[in-house]
């Protein structure tokens, strides 16, 4: 796993400013660029109520929205929302009590996606998107907003990648999540390609390998992480890159973190063994956990993979004394 400083050296090229970027997309919102970023193949059902004028400007790699396990009620987060693909595929899930709020830095793609938001809620019956400016590293939004946030081949555009997961963090509900769709590389890019305007508009030059964006999060602290491999975008110059779908969740804590008493975590797999935060659990073994780890291992991601047992309300032999008991 890469340290700070080699992660930060990787994420901050040299020659390419926020500005080229935000020009390169100005311009596709425009017309339709098909060197953005992959193909992205919509479920026709999540389409029908989006205007067909959105899906020619709307450039990622992933569905991240259809991936989200999203429920009605929920707040989302699009970063770098674009034309609004996502943001109003995400408004018919969420429902009428939810909300979903669009951040994009270009004011070409806003006026767009803020153009076509009115027949998207004439044909859903209902509001309930916000298109907003502004970046990346400094999201416009308030502190615990958001149940999840998404975003759809952006990450990889920024040059001060730690500082988004800083932001995503920050706007993320305790036990909030975040589903990124992006891309990653086999290996880091070379400083070569980072200089490369064209590349880096075209979500190359900027790709981070999987252990760099894992060490992000991480240094961020997020847990939880899924990881899925979608398929091979392009090969440039030996280097191939991916396209991912990644998940993180925020950590909720216990409101009250000096509690002391245990439980019992029992992991039912899919794996023989799992270990999290230094701890390994075996499937079927009892294991002693604290209040605090207890709680972690209750929420999602964890929640569906493991039982938690309290000593003093079930008829458990444990394997070991408990040290508060």
């Amino acid at each position: 796993m890469n340290d700070r400083s080699s992660a930060n050296q990787a994420g901050t090229p040299q020659g390419v400013s926020r500005n080229e970027v935000r020009d390169f997309y100005a311009k596709a919102a425009v017309a339709s660029q098909e060197s953005l970023c992959c193909p992205v193949k919509y479920s026709p059902g999540d389409l029908s109520h989006i205007p067909e004028e959105v899906l020619s400007i709307s450039y990622g790699c992933g569905s991240p929205v259809s991936r989200a396990s999203i429920t009605p009620g929920e707040t989302l987060v699009d970063l770098g929302s674009g034309g609004g693909v996502d943001c109003f595929i995400a408004a018919r899930i969420v429902g009428e009590e939810g909300r979903v709020i669009g951040v994009d830095m270009t004011e070409e793609m806003l006026d767009k996606a803020r153009h076509h938001s009115r027949e998207v809620a004439c044909n859903l019956g209902y509001a309930n998107v916000d298109f907003r400016q502004g970046f990346l590293e400094a999201i416009p939004v308030d502190d615990a907003t958001a149940n999840v946030v998404t975003s759809n081949c952006v990450v990889n555009l920024s040059t001060e990648k730690q500082e988004v997961f800083r932001e995503i963090k920050r706007i993320l509900k305790p036990g909030g999540r975040f589903v990124i769709a992006d891309i990653i590389s086999d290996r880091a890019v070379p400083e070569a390609m980072r200089t490369n305007t064209e590349l880096w508009g075209e979500c190359i030059s900027g790709a981070l390998t999987l252990e760099e964006f894992l060490g992000y999060a991480r240094e961020s602290g997020f847990h939880g992480f899924g990881v899925v491999k979608d398929y091979l975008w392009k090969e440039v110059e030996g280097i191939k890159f991916y396209s991912y779908i990644l998940e993180g969740f925020k950590p909720d804590p216990l409101a009250d973190p000096s509690c002391c008493k245990e439980y019992f975590a029992v992991y039912g797999g899919p794996f023989d063994k799992i270990e999290i935060a230094g701890q390994e659990y075996r499937v079927g073994i009892p294991t002693e956990v604290d209040d605090s780890t207890g709680h972690l291992l209750s929420q999602p991601p964890y929640r569906d993979q493991f039982s938690i047992i309290d000593p003093d309300n079930e008829n458990f032999e444990p394997e070991s004394d408990s040290c508060c008991s």
